[in-house]
């Protein structure tokens, strides 16, 4: 093999896709049985090439369908991304100023929104109130846009626009409507003209389309059998929309396009996802680089604070990691890219149940198919998650979520500083101890000897890159070691955890 079919065989990854002893396939099984997944779909990007799109589970299981690559999915608030596009992409044709009042093109809105930008609106930092928090809100029925914008008009804006971010579906439902004003479309239109169909999506479209575009049988007509691929070819490897169910089994509605406009309202399937994804990174749906930059870069506030959020994305440091991620009522969405420029590699990820953070997951399926973009850390013995800001304020969240549930910090160790008194230095690295003496009371009871790994701890620190990691032990895995892995209380003190690090860690 000659030294350039080692470059090119080496900037492919490797065949081995296992990550510390676990192979993708391995991690998924595990991570559904941890948080009750039906169904999902992965798909893999190792530019330009999706080398795995593989659906695990049922995608419906009132009638039994598998997920599969052709699975429609929602993809949640990976839909602002969609929209930030087709803004940009008004913009490079010259009909959209970036920096005009918002009330240059819709002039009716109310009067303390008028001067938002559409910069501000792509940003969430408007400080337009957020109408999803209204209680005559309701996700599932048809909504016009004057509707939505009397849920909040009379509200007052939440900070001065351009001063701080706070993610607000009234951003882009006003965001939307310039679109729909700048480019004589239906929002709807210009997306699947300017997106959907320029780059050949067959697996995409908003919810209104999936019993119209997509044809799909009604398999429990057929006692869950497939039939019509027999005499019809359009049946043959379906392309069929995902069904999510409550705990009593009853189907959850989909969520209406009009009610999530811009916000959550593309379905699509994992590999049309990657599909979209690898155009964006490119020139491809966005010409410009500075215009790309937009949508997903680092921007500063005024008072000179970065900001690693737009659109929904979220940005950190390790191998030019980005992510954007949410849920609707009955799913959940992830896509995640890394960046590096000796190994780009997104991971998307899709499933039938609402609230699930796939973060974690979603790099450690990274590192399976890129060395360079392993955490370096060991993820089997750590709970591991990268922050966006630095150590002092993710410290600061840190407290302030544990405050918020009433849960007590018994110390504090700032290492780095006490390494300082000693004539050392130390990278900044801060560890809260906190608990509940009644739940770790009923642990010790059962065995003394687990005192020695409580109280709980979380660790945050900053490492050789500036990457800031919050980490804690994972507590499953710790139980077992002395026998109490089936307690119904570590599981819910392992959730606690992983909670305490999202909020701490995640701009959004």
């Amino acid at each position: 093999m000659n030294t350039r079919e080692h470059a090119v065989m080496k900037m492919r990854g490797s065949a081995d896709t296992s990550y510390l002893g676990q192979t993708v396939d391995q991690m998924i099984w595990q991570f559904m049985e941890e948080e009750h997944i039906p169904g999902l779909t992965l798909a893999i990007v190792q530019a330009p090439y999706i080398p795995r799109v593989v659906g695990y589970g049922m995608s419906d299981t009132g009638q039994r369908r598998l997920a599969s690559p052709n699975t429609l999915w929602p993809a949640g608030p990976i839909s602002q991304a969609f929209a930030a596009v087709a803004a940009m992409q008004l913009f490079e044709d010259g009909k959209l100023e970036l920096d005009a009042p918002a009330g240059k093109y819709v002039p009716e809105l109310p009067e303390s929104w008028l001067a938002v930008t559409a910069r501000q609106l792509i940003r969430h930092a408007a400080g337009l109130p957020d109408y999803r928090k209204e209680k005559a809100f309701c996700p599932f029925r048809k909504w016009d846009f004057q509707e939505l914008v009397g849920l909040v008009k009379d509200q007052k804006l939440s900070f001065e626009p351009g001063t701080q971010v706070e993610q607000s579906a009234t951003n882009f439902l006003v965001l939307t409507e310039i679109i729909e004003r700048t480019s004589g479309m239906s929002y709807h239109d210009f997306v699947m003209l300017r997106q959907i169909e320029f780059l050949g999506l067959r697996h995409t479209g908003f919810s209104e389309d999936l019993d119209t575009r997509f044809p799909h049988e009604e398999v429990a007509l057929t006692e869950n059998v497939h039939q019509m691929f027999k005499a019809d070819r359009l049946y043959i490897d379906p392309v069929e929309p995902a069904a999510s169910f409550d705990a009593d089994g009853n189907i959850i509605k989909r969520t209406d396009s009009s009610a999530l406009r811009g916000f959550s309202d593309i379905w699509a399937s994992a590999q049309d996802i990657s599909f979209w994804d690898i155009g964006l990174a490119g020139s491809v749906l966005i010409k410009k680089p500075e215009d790309r930059a937009v949508v997903y870069a680092p921007w500063q506030l005024p008072d000179g604070r970065e900001m690693p959020a737009v659109a929904g994305w979220q940005f950190y440091k390790h191998r030019g990691l980005m992510d954007i991620k949410g849920s609707v009522p009955g799913y959940s969405s992830f896509l995640s890219r890394f960046t590096h420029p000796e190994e780009l590699v997104c991971v998307t990820l899709l499933a039938n149940r609402e609230g699930v953070d796939f973060t974690n997951l979603g790099r450690r399926i990274a590192g399976a198919f890129g060395d360079l973009l392993s955490t370096g850390y060991d993820d089997n013995k750590l709970f591991l998650l990268e922050g966006q800001l630095p150590v002092a304020d993710t410290v600061k969240r840190l407290e302030e979520a544990l405050k918020e549930r009433g849960i007590p910090v018994f110390a504090k160790f700032d290492h780095a500083r006490n390494a300082d008194e000693a004539g050392l230095v130390l990278r900044p690295t801060t560890v809260l101890v906190f608990g509940s003496p009644k739940v770790g009371t009923g642990l010790m009871q059962l065995d003394q000897s687990i005192s020695v790994e409580l109280p709980l701890r979380i660790s945050v620190w900053e490492d050789e890159a500036g990457s800031t990691w919050l980490a804690f032990p994972r507590l499953q895995r710790m139980a077992a070691e002395y026998g109490l892995d089936t307690q119904p209380v570590i599981h819910n003190m392992e959730t606690l955890m992983e909670s305490l690090v999202r909020q701490a860690g995640n701009i959004y």
